[in-house]
């Protein structure tokens, strides 16, 4: 069950109030999940290996 609490003055969402080890994060990081969500379902779906299409590209004078 996820609650919102505060955190210094912020509003933050926990995801799992209840556990040892909780995760919660505010407003600024809820936005750049949301802006990124293609992203981690790939990174999940590949269980971190891959990143498909949304991977940086690597410029071909770096390395």
């Amino acid at each position: 069950m996820a609650e919102i609490q505060e955190y210094k003055g912020n509003k933050t969402l926990n995801l799992n109030p209840e556990s040892k080890f909780s995760f919660s994060f505010g407003l600024a990081k809820a936005k750049l999940i949301l802006e990124n969500i293609d992203v981690i379902k790939k990174f999940v779906e590949t269980e971190g290996r891959d990143l498909g299409e949304f991977a940086k590209k690597q410029d071909e004078n770096t390395q």
